[in-house]
């Protein structure tokens, strides 16, 4: 069983390093220290009942509905250019008087926000109900049970790890500039896994 909660928790762990979009909001709202917890416990959650659909045997449904991949990267893709296209805005304008204040959205427009970034994101259903359901396979019972609880408990330590080990950046956050940096940043983060959804779609 350790064998199979150690795969479990590396598997899910790199998986979320690689789905941007979702960790550079809550990096951006951890820099402000705001509605840290509430954001994180939402990512770790929707993590979590992905993750335990795709071991349960849900990625099934992924391949018997060919047209989901495309309408999940449309929306996604969708999504993020707006957002990304935001902060460059922002990063134009360089007013972050709210963001040096210490001020951020409300807790309402965040958890909409973060919502699009995991639930209109195809690659969170790639990585969570195709991949780490498949790896799950190797494994039955209890040690199943294991890989998946792994797993599940890899995202609740990322996302909180990264929410609150923002605030070690906080001191380098007090300028205009830094914000402007961080935001051109993202932007460009957002757009790239936007054109490489785009780019998927012309693959398949």
């Amino acid at each position: 069983m350790i064998g199979a909660a150690t795969t479990g928790f590396f598997t899910g762990f790199s998986l979320i390093l690689a789905i941007g979009a979702q960790n550079a909001f809550i990096l951006r709202q951890g820099l402000l220290r705001s509605h840290v917890f509430p954001l994180a416990l939402f990512c770790a959650v929707s993590d979590a009942i992905l993750i335990t659909a795709g071991v349960a045997g849900f990625g099934v449904v992924v391949e018997r509905i060919p047209s989901l991949p495309l309408i999940m990267s449309l929306a996604g893709a969708a999504f993020l250019f707006v957002y990304g296209g935001l902060r460059f805005w922002a990063a134009w304008g360089g007013e972050y008087a709210m963001e040096l204040s210490g001020e951020s959205m409300g807790l309402r427009a965040a958890l909409g926000v973060v919502f699009a970034f995991t639930w209109l994101n195809p690659h969170v259903y790639l990585d969570t109900l195709a991949l780490i359901g498949a790896v799950s396979t190797q494994y039955q019972g209890d040690e199943k049970i294991a890989f998946g609880a792994a797993a599940v408990l890899a995202s609740f330590v990322f996302f909180f790890g990264l929410g609150y080990g923002a605030r070690i950046l906080a001191p380098i956050m007090q300028t205009p500039f830094t914000w402007r940096v961080l935001d051109v940043i993202i932007g460009c983060v957002m757009w790239m896994i936007a054109v490489g959804l785009v780019l998927s779609l012309g693959a398949h």
